[in-house]
């Protein structure tokens, strides 16, 4: 007879909340909420998303619409979600909205927190946003207590998080952004941006940097923006290229000579993951999501928004740098593969179904070469 520690684990029904999906939002929550939703559906799980936003096209896991219109949408659709039923899952996992959920719906109710809208309301402009971001703030604070177990993904947002448990970080997957060769690199200094113009981004404050200490340094660079915010002519070596496919993002991470995003702050940062994924070595300003993804800089060159632009011109015109930056960044990378985020979440998932004691989970990641991860 087998040992039954052998035996396989039985699939999974998991419910997924979030108001945020990549067919209706340019917001991280719902291309990451995306990503993890199709891993796991991937590996055999039935996940159903609930969400305010349509299907996106082709995905692997099941949706269900839940509509909203008018104002304070966000807020309305947290109240929606307590009139679902979930009787049919074993587990809930929120991407937020999931602070009215007093009562006991599913087994096992996890909720992950992306970032704190307490820190975002510093920096962002606008008293009514402000506002908005406080109040949101404090609904993660209402969810942290509701949740069985609270993921937070980075170390520096538990200070916003009064009961967090894991910290298991945002994931990348490592099958689509890859590090190519300096042959697919563009024939010419590429510096690449991923954002908005406006706002926390900083995308204005990049191109001025460029225009200002990069360009009369290394004439023939360009800067190539992935917004849809950005004027129709930013200026001399600029190029907007608006919203991109994930095959056209990838390509343009692979053909890059330097990634820079200089956000006032990023809970985690996608895009640096990816880039550096991608073996694009990475530039940024020092915000809590850069410091961890780079580790404290070590993994990525990390300047305030006064030396930005120096800082880009001198990684342009030294090519041994550029590769030690580039390959600190891939090895850093493995830490935030969509399988290794994948594989923490399903023991996540089964240590609360079996009410194991709440500690944090300090079981190893698993090992990056597995589902096609670089090595």
């Amino acid at each position: 007879m087998a040992d039954a520690t052998t035996t396989p684990a039985a699939p999974l029904r998991i419910a997924m909340l979030s108001y945020y999906l990549p067919s209706g939002s340019k917001i991280g929550v719902g291309f990451q909420a995306h990503e993890l939703a199709t891993e796991l559906a991937r590996r055999g799980h039935h996940v159903d998303m609930f969400s305010d936003c349509p299907p996106v096209p082709g995905a692997a896991y099941g949706h269900r619409h839940v509509a909203m219109s008018g104002s304070l949408r966000t807020f309305r659709f947290a109240s929606a979600l307590r009139r679902q039923d979930y009787s049919t899952y074993d587990v809930l996992h929120a991407h937020g909205d999931d602070y009215w959920m007093w009562r006991r719906r599913a087994p096992v109710h996890v909720r992950t927190v992306h970032g704190s809208c307490f820190e975002e309301a510093r920096h962002i402009r606008g008293a009514k946003e402000k506002l908005r971001m406080l109040l949101l703030g404090f609904t993660e604070v209402l969810a942290s207590v509701v949740a069985d177990r609270v993921v937070v993904v980075s170390p520096q947002t538990r200070k916003w998080v009064p009961r967090s448990h894991d910290v298991i970080p945002n994931g990348v997957d490592t099958t689509r952004f890859t590090a190519g060769d300096d042959a697919g690199r563009a024939d010419h200094p590429v510096i690449l941006f991923v954002g908005t113009w406006h706002g926390r981004k900083r995308g204005k404050d990049l191109a001025a940097a460029f225009l200002r200490d990069v360009r009369p340094h290394v004439p023939d660079a360009e800067l190539w923006m992935v917004t849809r915010d950005a004027p129709v002519d930013p200026g001399p070596g600029i190029r907007v290229l608006g919203r991109l496919s994930d095959a056209e993002l990838a390509d343009a991470y692979r053909r890059a000579w330097v990634f820079c995003l200089p956000s006032s702050y990023e809970g985690f940062g996608i895009p640096y993951a990816e880039a550096m994924a991608s073996g694009l070595p990475v530039v940024a300003t020092p915000n809590v999501g850069a410091r961890y993804v780079s580790d404290e800089g070590r993994a990525a060159v990390l300047a305030e928004l006064d030396d930005l632009g120096r800082a880009l011109a001198a990684l342009l015109q030294d090519a041994p740098r550029r590769a030690a930056v580039s390959a600190a960044g891939l090895a850093r990378s493995r830490t935030f593969s969509l399988t290794a985020v994948a594989d923490a979440y399903e023991r996540l998932y089964r240590r609360t179904a079996r009410g194991r004691p709440t500690g944090p989970d300090r079981t190893p990641a698993p090992a990056v070469q597995q589902h096609g991860d670089p090595t």
